[in-house]
C-alpha cells in the first residue's frame, strides 16, 4: 500500500457493480435468439418493441463507468506521482489490470472462432456470432486513451476546474453540428474523447469536492442535464434511443450531446447520493456482496455475452427453447426463465475465466526511455481492439490474423518492455471495466481496511 493511501470509497464499488448489473441485465433481457432453416440468429428486441426506446434512458449506464474511472484515475495517478513514479510506469501498471484479462478473452475468442471455422460452421453465421461477443470491447480503447491522458487532463483540471468539461461539452456540440449540418462524419470520432472525457473530468471534480459540495452543485449538474436532454429530444434532431446505433441520427456511435446530457443527469444524482450510499455500505451485509462482485467485475464485463451463445447453441437447434413472437405476452413471460438459464451457465464461465485472469507477473521498474514503447504498444492495442469490436473475431468467417498479431505486438511493447518482476502480484481481474481500485486500496476490492447492445 502506498504511503498516505486514502481510505477506500466503497460507494465507487457500489456504482460500478450496479452499472455492470444493468449492462448484463439489459443485454440478456433484450437479446432475442431465433433459429430457422438450420441457422441461428439474434435480434435486438428494442427494435421490435414500440416503447423499447424509452427503456434505453435507464439502461444506458456507460457514463457511470467513466465517472467512476475519472475519480479512481485521479486518486491513483496523484498518489503514484507523489511517490515518485513516472508516467510510463503508472500507465503500464494501469493497463495490465485491463489488458491481461482482455488478452485471455481475445485469445479464447480467436481459438473458438478458429475451431468453429475448421469445423465447417458457415461463414455468415460464424461472423455474426463472433461479432456479437466482441462488440462490447469498444470500451477498452476509449478508456485506455483517457488513462494515457490522465496526467495532462488532471493538470488541466487542477488549473481550470469545471471549465475543462464545460469547454469539452461545447466542443462536442460543435462536432455534432458539423456532423449533422455540413455532414462531416469523420469529425464525429472526436466525441469519443469529448463526451466520455467530460464524464471522466466530472470524476476529478467529484474527488476533490468541487462537484460534490455543497449539495446544490451536483443537483445543478443533474438539473442542467435534464433540461438540455428534454430540449434536445423534443426540438433537436436526436432520437430517444440512447443505446442503438446505425440510424441516420444516433446517440452512441459516435456519442452525442444528448447522451452527454443524460450522463450529466446520472452523474449529478449519483454524486448527490454519495453520503447515503457510503452509510449503507458500512454494514457488512451490504458491503460483502458488493466487494465480491466488484472483484470479478472485469471478468463479468468481458464474458457476459458468452452464455447467450452457449444457450443458443444448446437450446434452440434441439427445439428445447420455444420461440414465441418477439414482444408478445408469451415472450415476456419466458424472459425470467431465459435470465435464469443464462445465470446458471454464466457462473461456471466466470469461475473458469478467473482462473486464467491473474497475471503471472507484474511490470518491473520503468526506465526513462520506456515511455516510447509503452505509448506505441498501447496505441497498437487500441487500434487492434477497435478493429475487433467493429468486425468481430471472424470477419467474413476468417480470423483477422494481422489484427491479432498487432494486438500481441502492442501488448508486448506496452507491458513487457522495460522488464517484469515478481509473480502473480497484479490481479488480472480489475475491479471495474476501466478503473481499478482507489489508490492504496486492495486490488479488486476483495478486502478493505474498514472492492447485444453495448455501443459507444
Amino acid at each position: 500500500m502506498l504511503a498516505g493511501a486514502a481510505e477506500r470509497n466503497r460507494y465507487l464499488d457500489l456504482l460500478r457493480v450496479a452499472a455492470l448489473g444493468v449492462v448484463v441485465l439489459g443485454h440478456w433481457l433484450l437479446t432475442d435468439i431465433t433459429y430457422s432453416g438450420g441457422q441461428l440468429s439474434g435480434l435486438d428486441a428494442l427494435k421490435y418493441i414500440s416503447w423499447g426506446k424509452w427503456l434505453t434512458l435507464p439502461l444506458q449506464v456507460m457514463p457511470v463507468f467513466f465517472l467512476v474511472g475519472g475519480y479512481c484515475n485521479a486518486s491513483s495517478w496523484s498518489q503514484h506521482r507523489d511517490d515518485g513514479e513516472r508516467w510510463a510506469g503508472w500507465v503500464r501498471h494501469r493497463a495490465l489490470r485491463l489488458l491481461w484479462p482482455t488478452t485471455m478473452y481475445i485469445a479464447a475468442g480467436a481459438l473458438i472462432a478458429g475451431g468453429a471455422a475448421l469445423a465447417g460452421v458457415g461463414a455468415t453465421e460464424l461472423s455474426r456470432a463472433a461479432w456479437f461477443v466482441a462488440l462490447h470491447l469498444w470500451f477498452l480503447p476509449v478508456y485506455l486513451l483517457l488513462v494515457l491522458l490522465t496526467p495532462a487532463l488532471l493538470a488541466a483540471h487542477q488549473r481550470w476546474g469545471l471549465a475543462v468539461p464545460a469547454v469539452m461539452a461545447t466542443a462536442a456540440g460543435l462536432v455534432d453540428i458539423a456532423v449533422l449540418g455540413p455532414h462531416i462524419p469523420v469529425l464525429g470520432f472526436a466525441n469519443y474523447l469529448l463526451i466520455w472525457g467530460s464524464a471522466h473530468q466530472w470524476g476529478f471534480a467529484w474527488r476533490d469536492g468541487r462537484l460534490a459540495s455543497p449539495l446544490w452543485r451536483p443537483l445543478a449538474l443533474a438539473g442542467a442535464g435534464a433540461l438540455a436532454l428534454t430540449g434536445l429530444l423534443t426540438w433537436g434532431p436526436f432520437p430517444v434511443d440512447m443505446i442503438g446505433a446505425g440510424g441516420k441520427v444516433q446517440n452512441t456511435g459516435p456519442p452525442s450531446v444528448a447522451l452527454l446530457s443524460l450522463a450529466a443527469v446520472q452523474a449529478g444524482l449519483l454524486i448527490a447520493a454519495e453520503p447515503g450510499g457510503r452509510r449503507l455500505l458500512t454494514r457488512a451485509r451490504y458491503w460483502r456482496p458488493v466487494s465480491r462482485l466488484n472483484d470479478a467485475a472485469i471478468t463479468i464485463y468481458l464474458w457476459h455475452m458468452a452464455p447467450v451463445i452457449v444457450a443458443a447453441v444448446l437450446l434452440y437447434p434441439t427445439g428445447a427453447a420455444p420461440q414465441p413472437r418477439l414482444g408478445s405476452a408469451a415472450w415476456w413471460a419466458l424472459r425470467p426463465a431465459w435470465l435464469l438459464v443464462l445465470g446458471v451457465i454464466f457462473v461456471p464461465v466466470v469461475l473458469a475465466a478467473r482462473r486464467f485472469e491473474r497475471a503471472p507477473w507484474q511490470p518491473g521498474p520503468c526506465a526513462r526511455w520506456a515511455w516510447a514503447p509503452v505509448l506505441l504498444g498501447i496505441a497498437a492495442v487500441m487500434v487492434a481492439v477497435t478493429k475487433i469490436a467493429i468486425s468481430g473475431f471472424a470477419p467474413h468467417g476468417r480470423l483477422p490474423l494481422l489484427v491479432l498479431a498487432g494486438y500481441g505486438i502492442g501488448f508486448a511493447l506496452a507491458i513487457v518492455v522495460g522488464g517484469v518482476s515478481g509473480t502473480n502480484a497484479v490481479a488480472g481481474a480489475a475491479p471495474e471495466p476501466g478503473a481499478d481500485a482507489v489508490a492504496g486500496a486492495p486490488p479488486g476490492g476483495a478486502a478493505d481496511s474498514d472492492a447485444s447492445r453495448m455501443r459507444p
